[in-house]
């Protein structure tokens, strides 16, 4: 998930391991209380994504491991495009299509559209994550916060390694001022992946706010 500035450039989608337990704030809740989100493009695996196995379980398994255990950030990025591989596989050839055409919809603007076609791909396939997750981050992208987060519940529900939706989830909690959890939901997006760009920054700024400098 790229956005332009500082705090925006993170590679991550949104989603939350406790979204359904957490109070939002009403003013979350109106997409008119919030700055437009217009200008944002809709997160999305890297452009080329290398081929991967069937077995995804087995596969991600391995790929987490490694993950952690990347020696640098370029090797770290690979292993990271392999696991965006997985995630971005669906048996449904009618699911990949629509995912395809809400993208095109997002690029022109069409956030309707998009919206629309996101909700004909949960209904197809609710076990498909990215389903899921790229129609939580539409509705970030639309300030509707209490809809991304039922959709971030459902994410992590599949698959609560999604260190890119955690990382986003801390993007939320950080909009509605809840420095607390977005330093919770930071922290685990840093646990499953050490390499996330821009959020061990976050993680101290944060973590001085939120706990107080070392004396």
């Amino acid at each position: 998930m790229r956005f332009p500035g500082p705090r925006r450039r993170l590679a991550i989608l949104l989603t939350a391991a406790l979204a359904a337990a957490w109070a939002i704030p009403a003013s979350a809740q109106d997409p008119r209380s919030a700055p437009p989100r217009s200008q944002k493009k809709l997160p999305e695996a890297p452009a080329k994504l290398p081929k991967v196995g069937a077995d995804k379980t087995r596969g991600l398994d391995f790929l987490f491991g490694a993950l952690k255990a990347a020696p640098d950030e370029a090797s770290a990025k690979h292993v990271e495009a392999r696991i965006w591989a997985v995630w971005m596989q669906t048996p449904s050839d009618t699911a990949a299509l629509l995912m395809v055409r809400a993208k095109a919809a997002m690029d022109a603007k069409q956030v309707d559209v998009a919206l629309k076609l996101l909700d004909a791909v949960v209904k197809l396939r609710p076990d498909y994550v990215e389903g899921w997750n790229r129609r939580a981050t539409l509705y970030y992208l639309k300030n509707d916060y209490t809809r991304s987060m039922q959709d971030i519940e459902q994410v992590l529900v599949r698959e609560p390694r999604h260190f890119g939706a955690l990382a986003g989830l801390g993007m939320i909690m950080q909009d509605l001022g809840d420095e607390k959890r977005a330093l919770e939901a930071f922290r685990k997006a840093l646990a499953v992946n050490p390499h996330l760009e821009k959020v061990p920054e976050l993680v101290k700024t944060l973590t001085e706010k939120v706990e107080g400098r070392d004396i």
